[in-house]
């Protein structure tokens, strides 16, 4: 089996190997505000975030984490895992989103500056090969919230 050496280019792709250096870099550099969505969220994962949502939300940055309601998950393993983590987060002060049907966008919107996509899910991968592309395109950013209709979640956030 070839192993997977695949490495971040000029071209904004990351894959799951370079993605979280990156991206938690991303986080350190907000001023406003973070929208996340991914529609798994694991115990594993979030030790990785955790301490870095307090430090975001202790300077004031607005998080959103849209993910799948959890009672849509097809075993007890991601469903008690994602409701736990998610009654974390709402105590934490970030704002959730749960939505119903088949959700399994990965996306993340950073000051509405960094745009990042892909299928990594960002609050749970752990072993699978993904890809993650970051844009800066001001355009492609706006376009992307406009596509979602995230208007509705972050016009009062």
């Amino acid at each position: 089996m070839q192993k997977n050496i695949f490495i971040a280019h000029a071209d904004g792709l990351y894959n799951e190997q370079t993605f979280y250096t990156k991206f938690l870099k991303d986080l350190d550099l907000c001023s406003r505000e973070v929208i996340i969505e991914s529609p798994y969220i694991t115990i594993e994962r979030m030790e990785t975030f955790s301490q870095v949502f307090q430090r975001l939300l202790h300077k004031k940055i607005k998080i959103q984490i849209i993910t799948r309601d959890p009672s849509e998950h097809e075993t007890v393993f991601y469903r008690d895992q994602a409701t736990n983590e998610i009654l974390k987060l709402s105590e934490m002060g970030v704002q959730l989103t749960l939505l119903h049907g088949y959700h399994h966008r990965k996306i993340a919107v950073l000051d509405r500056k960094v745009l990042w996509e892909g299928s990594l899910n960002i609050l749970s991968q752990s072993k699978s090969l993904e890809f993650m592309r970051r844009l800066e395109e001001q355009r492609e950013v706006k376009a992307t919230i406009k596509f979602l209709n995230y208007s509705s979640i972050i016009s009062t956030f």
